[in-house]
């Protein structure tokens, strides 16, 4: 430990303020621009950091009924600033300082961190306990912001900073625990931010951020417990967001965002949330994956999903259309579906359920047929054929009233040629008189009969072969209409 004699006029200068918390100003400037040329200041500016320790590991107590703080402006901090393990009792402050090494804080107990305006290589927060907040905002790190298993008691403020740790991890914080908010509104990453299994009981705010790792995950949240997280208002991602098995109770919002990657830009498997808003200034270049999420409210908007969208098992307890445009119609919903690879029953049943919840049970017979199309397409060539018969008669049991347009077509074709052809009586004089519409209905009838279809016959030509279409089509219709309303009663 330096004794006072050793330490420079600027030294001496936060010594001496050190016991009462009163601020040094070595700079000239109040303004929160982090300094570019930092490395060039004289000892006028210059501290020493064992000096900075001595004072934080109580080297200069001061008398009793005052509360020490370091509070620093415009200093070049020399040497390496190591306070792993320590226990210091009092806030931090530095502004528009220039460290030449990064601070390291790892398994630290302290209070208040600020470290505003400044210009440092790293900061190691590791398995830290902090009585107050962490802030780094305006700073320029130039290194890692390690924040692993640390617990803080206040918030966490990243704002207007730029940190750099290019193509890894510019900020790891898996396991942190923030009991405030995480703010990271217009800051810039050139790296990812790891975050898994993080616990931010303020929520997490990132309006305008830019987070820069291309080729690999931008943001990893994955089994994150968070309040609220708001990527929106600009927010730029250049990779994937990963928040699989994430728990989001209030909000999770893309309002205005920019999703960027090459294969899955938004990764949401397992996740729950609870109102879930995907308006993004543009549709995300890669996939978004829903898979076996789940989301109380979802809002959104038709332009803004992408060609792909991985929804199975995704359930929602209301689906809503926001801004300027009418109401999603049934046919949109429907096309947002098809953007699922292959075919998947439960995206269909999930929205035909919402729709009769709401009371609109004709839109979710509609998105039921769509579901038997889509369907039919990964069948064979048999039961395809089948469908086609199923679909063109009774609409897969969700359009029964096709059957009766086409018994009425049928009825009318069948009445028109039989008034001009009459058959033979089979025994002349003892049959009821020819009547073209009941004999038509007759052979359209597949089980009982009215009379007529046993009281005449043909002896050949194109009538006859009317006759025998006539029998065949009421078995087909009867068979269809009875495989569509069993279909209808087993998925109802």
């Amino acid at each position: 430990m330096h004794s006072y004699q050793e330490l420079t006029s600027a030294e001496r200068e936060l010594w001496d303020a050190y016991p009462t918390g009163r601020p040094v100003n070595l700079g000239t400037s109040g303004s929160d621009v982090p300094p570019e040329d930092g490395g060039g200041w004289g000892a006028e500016r210059t501290i020493r950091a064992g000096v900075v320790t001595a004072l934080l590991l109580g080297a200069n107590p001061g008398p009793p009924g005052t509360v020490p703080a370091l509070r620093l402006s415009g200093a070049r901090i020399r040497g390496a600033l190591d306070l792993s393990g320590a226990e210091i009792g009092h806030g931090l402050w530095f502004r528009q300082c220039w460290f030449e090494e990064r601070l390291n804080l790892y398994g630290a107990t302290t209070r208040t961190v600020e470290i505003r305006g400044c210009v440092l290589p790293g900061l190691d927060l590791t398995m830290a306990r902090v009585e107050g907040l962490v802030s780094l905002r305006r700073t320029a790190l130039n290194g890692r912001l390690e924040l692993t298993n640390a617990r803080l008691a206040g918030e966490l403020l990243l704002s207007d900073a730029v940190l750099s740790y290019p193509r890894d991890w510019a900020v790891m914080a898996g396991g942190l625990v923030v009991e405030g908010g995480l703010f990271c509104r217009r800051t810039v990453l050139h790296g990812g931010m790891r975050l898994l299994g993080a616990q931010v009981a303020g929520g997490m705010h990132m309006e305008q951020a830019r987070v820069h790792r291309p080729g690999a995950e931008a943001i990893l949240a994955d089994h994150a417990v968070v309040r609220s997280l708001a990527l929106s208002r600009g927010f730029t991602a250049e990779g994937t967001v990963s928040l699989r098995g994430a728990q989001i109770p209030d909000q999770l919002t893309f309002d205005g965002a920019d999703l960027r990657a090459d294969g899955t830009a938004l990764d949401c498997t397992r996740m729950q949330a609870g109102v879930f808003i995907f308006t993004p200034a543009g549709p995300p270049s890669g996939a978004v994956d829903l898979r076996d999420a789940q989301a109380v409210t979802v809002r959104d908007r038709q332009d803004a999903w992408p060609d792909t969208v991985r929804l199975q098992g995704f359930t929602y307890g209301s689906l809503h259309e926001t801004g300027d445009l009418e109401a999603a119609s049934p046919e949109q919903r429907i096309a947002w579906l098809r953007r699922n690879p292959g075919y998947a029953a439960q995206p269909y049943e999930q929205l035909a359920g919402w729709y009769r919840q709401i009371g609109h049970d004709d839109d979710a017979r509609r998105v039921l047929l769509a579901k038997q199309r889509h369907r039919r397409r990964t069948l064979g060539r048999p039961a395809r054929l089948w469908g086609h018969l199923l679909d063109t008669t009774v609409g897969y049991g969700y359009r029964p009233w096709l059957a009766g347009l086409w018994l009425a077509a049928l009825v009318l074709l069948g009445t028109t040629v039989f008034r001009a052809h009459s058959p033979h009586p089979t025994d002349p004089g003892q049959v009821p008189p020819f009547n073209a519409f009941v004999y038509t209905l007759d052979l359209l009838i597949p089980i009982g009969g009215l009379g007529q279809r046993s009281s005449w016959y043909w002896t050949g030509g194109a009538p006859a072969w009317l006759a025998y279409a006539l029998v065949a089509a009421g078995w087909i219709l009867t068979t269809a209409v009875l495989a569509g309303i069993t279909r209808t009663l087993n998925r109802n």
